[in-house]
């Protein structure tokens, strides 16, 4: 495949998986529900029951390697191509921070989604006929300040990683123009900030009222 073809594709995938955050975040909102995560509990028991979420959930891991893959081949091709002393040489010229820790912001990213995964989806799957509060999974896991801590700087990175990437996706599907760019700039602005907002809410959130002298 082509490097444009490992772009288009590193593009579709980050889309979905965007669109995926954007239905994650409004389903976690139930957590700030003041009912004893009757809500939650019951939203997070329900969605396995679905074929549909099943597939979707495949489709997740499928987009994940692929974006991963491509990921990490455009950054190595980039490097190789990249003219002695490109960084060097005033960096902040030739390209953006974001567009620079692409690489390390979904590297971290990748292993704050490893850590995730273990501490509440593995969990959920796998409870050997169990039944499991995701409610009390992750309020336990956020009253602990190292856990929300990671969380929190997780999703800051998020938002450096979606800054870049939302808008390189649609340069690659030559979108940004005069006609488009400003729709594509005001709509990633309040993506990369709300979305990432909203999930560091829920550690700031659990936390805050786990430490009963705050109240």
């Amino acid at each position: 495949m082509s490097s444009l073809g490992k772009k288009i594709l590193a593009a579709l995938t980050g889309l979905f998986l965007s669109a995926y955050l954007v239905v994650h975040a409004a389903g976690n909102l139930m957590l700030f529900k003041d009912d004893g995560g009757a809500a939650f509990d019951a939203y997070a028991e329900t969605l396995p029951n679905f074929l549909i979420i099943r597939i979707i959930e495949i489709g997740l891991f499928a987009a994940f390697g692929v974006h991963i893959a491509t990921g990490t081949y455009l950054w190595a091709m980039n490097r190789r191509a990249r003219p002695q002393g490109y960084l060097a040489n005033k960096p902040e010229e030739n390209s953006s921070f974001a567009s620079r820790t692409m690489f390390l912001t979904g590297s971290i990213v990748l292993i704050f989604l490893v850590v995730h995964m273990k501490s509440f989806w593995y969990p959920s799957r796998f409870s050997a006929g169990q039944r499991v509060s995701m409610y009390s999974l992750v309020t336990d896991a956020f009253a602990n300040p190292l856990y929300s801590s990671f969380y929190v700087a997780a999703m800051a990175l998020l938002a450096f990683h979606l800054r870049h990437g939302f808008q390189s996706a649609f340069q690659t599907f030559g979108l940004r123009n005069k006609k488009y760019t400003p729709l594509i700039e005001s709509a990633g602005v309040i993506f990369w900030l709300l979305i990432p907002a909203a999930f560091a809410a829920m550690p700031l959130y659990c936390f805050y009222r786990s430490c009963q002298w705050l109240h």
